[in-house]
């Protein structure tokens, strides 16, 4: 590894407690000699060191994630961040609410993708 390893660890921490172990395991397996750098290095920065400032906590960066990753119209990452929502504790009403904003600001039919995938994640979390 050619980063700090420090911030490597702290963002390893960050983000297998938004994402889960056993997801972020499976992306570290799955990588190899072309993706492994981008893999290590995003880790360390997104996760490391953004994710690693305490200054805004989980929940709140969350929901911020889920209105940024949804006006820029990247629904795998958001699918995966709205799993990650609900481990930081965003509740179902709070996602509506984030997904109202992305509609307003957005547009209707972004808000209908968000919903589309939000209610995929919610129904396989058992909350709808």
């Amino acid at each position: 590894m050619t980063m700090d390893s420090d911030l490597f660890d702290k963002g390893l921490a960050k983000r297998k407690g938004t994402l889960g172990d056993e997801y972020v395991q499976n992306n570290l397996d799955a990588a190899d000699d072309f993706n492994r750098p981008f893999q290590e290095a995003m880790t360390a920065w997104c996760w490391g060191f953004g994710w690693g400032d305490e200054t805004i906590e989980p929940k709140t960066r969350s929901m911020m994630n889920l209105a940024m990753l949804g006006a820029l119209d990247k629904m795998h990452e958001w699918e995966t961040h709205c799993r990650g929502a609900i481990n930081n504790g965003v509740t179902k009403e709070e996602i509506r609410a984030i997904i109202h904003v992305v509609g307003i600001y957005c547009g209707v039919p972004q808000a209908v993708v968000c919903f589309r995938v939000a209610r995929k994640v919610l129904k396989e979390e058992g909350l709808l």
